[in-house]
């Protein structure tokens, strides 16, 4: 199996491959291919494609698996084209009318993997659903919030306040303006409650953010709601262990790992009810689910969980086992591997 990734830049859909490719690879040959990958990732190089043409010693054909576009294309040219002997699998994750050109690629693939029911919804074709996990031995809680406050290097006016994190780019798709304009009506009345927006803003949105940063430090709370810029992945799970409540604001989105993140933490999540989240969440138990772009709902959800503090532990421990039994990676790695063996059991 060839697992493709042809965009350099750290994407949503890298990290998943990072994250599945070697948890497959206990029970399947599977190997990436393309740049900015781990290195510790079981990797081809694009010369070593030159030996495709040869089937592996146990199948009749490899499997290409691709999920963007570019990677798509020279699946079928490879496999219609060339006659390399491949079959191709696309993984879909978007919410949204395909243009005409992605319906095309679609329609040659030999299979297709949506990743929630929603986005099966949008396809024109056939689909089987395999759910992205999380490696729950990874994202896992922690009883000393404050010391890991401190190796995180907090500032001090964070340390010793309840923390609500939003991780993600900064941007409006991402909804993060609903979640700094929540803030400034939570914080003024809970004095030992702090924010945290961790992810960066693209040189298209840097006026966005610092618009933002404007609006909060007129408010007074500017050593209250930190931008933390954007740490290393690796980093990422440090983060979620120091929260009380998590939020993903967005107005969008396709899947969306970061409430899964959140709750194998222990950490609640408000989310809005877009993408997956309506898949991810059991709204009352694991967290909240409301309306997106509106700030009041928001408000009211976050304020809630913080003022409930019973309540909140409740829903702490209801999601870690929510994920740790929906949504593991090795689920993920099965389903995925599963849509291989039916293609090669069908030839």
């Amino acid at each position: 199996m060839i697992a493709t990734n042809f965009k350099r830049r750290l994407s949503g859909v890298t990290s998943t491959l990072e994250r599945v490719v070697p948890v497959q690879s206990r029970s399947v040959r599977i190997a990436a291919l393309g740049p900015g990958l781990s290195a510790d990732l079981p990797r081809i190089r694009f010369r070593d494609l030159l030996g495709g043409w040869r089937p592996p010693s146990t199948r009749e054909f490899r499997v290409w698996h691709a999920r963007r576009n570019v990677e798509m294309l020279p699946g079928w040219l490879l496999r219609d084209l060339f006659r390399m002997p491949l079959k191709v699998v696309f993984t879909s994750a978007s919410q949204r009318r395909h243009t005409a050109w992605s319906r095309f690629l679609i329609s040659r693939m030999d299979a297709v993997i949506s990743t929630s029911a929603r986005t099966a919804a949008y396809l024109r074709r056939g689909s089987t659903v395999v759910r992205h996990g999380i490696d729950v031995e990874v994202f896992r809680p922690i009883a000393d919030k404050p010391s890991a406050k401190r190796a995180l290097g907090l500032p001090s006016s964070l340390v010793d306040r309840r923390l609500v994190g939003c991780f993600g780019r900064v941007r409006r798709q991402k909804g993060t303006d609903v979640f700094v304009d929540a803030m400034l009506e939570v914080l003024p009345s809970r004095p030992d409650v702090a924010a945290v927006v961790l992810g960066r803003a693209t040189e298209a949105h840097l006026g966005f953010q610092s618009e933002l940063k404007r609006r909060v430090a007129e408010a007074g709370l500017a050593d209250r709601i930190f931008f933390a810029g954007e740490v290393a992945p690796k980093e990422t799970p440090g983060w979620y262990r120091v929260l009380e409540l998590f939020v993903a604001p967005q107005r969008w989105e396709g899947f969306g790992v970061t409430p899964l993140e959140a709750m194998a933490s222990a950490v609640p999540v408000v989310a809005t009810r877009v993408g997956a989240f309506e898949e991810l969440l059991v709204d009352g138990v694991t967290g909240s689910l409301i309306p997106p772009g509106e700030v009041a709902p928001m408000r009211d959800a976050v304020a809630g969980w913080l003022d409930d503090p019973a309540a909140r532990d409740r829903a702490a421990g209801a999601a870690r086992e929510h994920v740790a039994r929906e949504f593991s990676l090795e689920q993920e790695a099965a389903g995925i591997n599963a849509v291989y063996e039916s293609l090669w059991r069908s030839g």
